[in-house]
């Protein structure tokens, strides 16, 4: 199965407890009040996964990005 790195933007900085969520991946704040979550290799099964966990912390879904993977010439 294909995986692909993936951009999750939320509005609002998480709280501790709400990162605890999504400790093995990367978060980043924005200045503009937003959270960046960068999920990589992540297959299908595993992105809904942690959609249903945006969703279940009632987190507003702001955008979602697949990152392409960087070719090494």
């Amino acid at each position: 199965m294909d995986t692909h790195t993936y951009q999750i933007q939320v509005r609002g900085y998480l709280d501790e407890q709400r990162l605890s969520w999504f400790a093995n991946l990367a978060v980043a704040y924005t200045a503009a009040g937003e959270t960046v979550i960068t999920a990589a290799q992540l297959d299908q099964a595993a992105l809904h996964a942690l959609l249903n966990r945006i969703r279940d912390l009632g987190v507003e879904l702001l955008a979602l990005q697949v990152i392409p993977p960087r070719r090494i010439l």
